[in-house]
């Protein structure tokens, strides 16, 4: 997969999580979990649009974990969130699914920039 391809995909997935975020019931576990699972999510793709930029091997690689670790706490959330919304596992499963891919995507990069 190309640059161009993840940054498309990395902003589809924060587009999905906005809209799930959207369909879940108002209370104040939902809210919490939501605020730092919008953050987290939408850094996901703000954070790759800067590894497209990076200006050495060292850089890129710290943009890289930025990344890495934006995807790691988008995933906790959605387990929190798993929990606590039985009738929204299904779409939660769907939404980390993708979450653990551009994970392995991430690592498999970090790995290979390393050497």
């Amino acid at each position: 997969m190309n640059a161009e391809e993840m940054k498309r995909r990395t902003k589809q997935f924060a587009i999905e999580v906005g809209h799930f975020i959207l369909d879940l019931p108002t209370n104040d576990l939902n809210r919490n979990y939501s605020n730092q699972l919008i953050r987290c999510s939408s850094s996901v793709g703000a954070n790759y649009r800067a590894v497209t930029r990076a200006k050495s091997k060292a850089d890129f690689i710290n943009k890289l974990k930025i990344v890495e670790e934006e995807l790691d706490e988008s995933i906790f959330f959605l387990e929190l969130l798993f929990e606590f919304n039985i009738d929204k596992r299904a779409r939660i499963i769907k939404i980390t699914q993708e979450g653990e891919e551009f994970l392995k995507i991430i690592v498999a990069s970090i790995n290979t920039s390393r050497g």
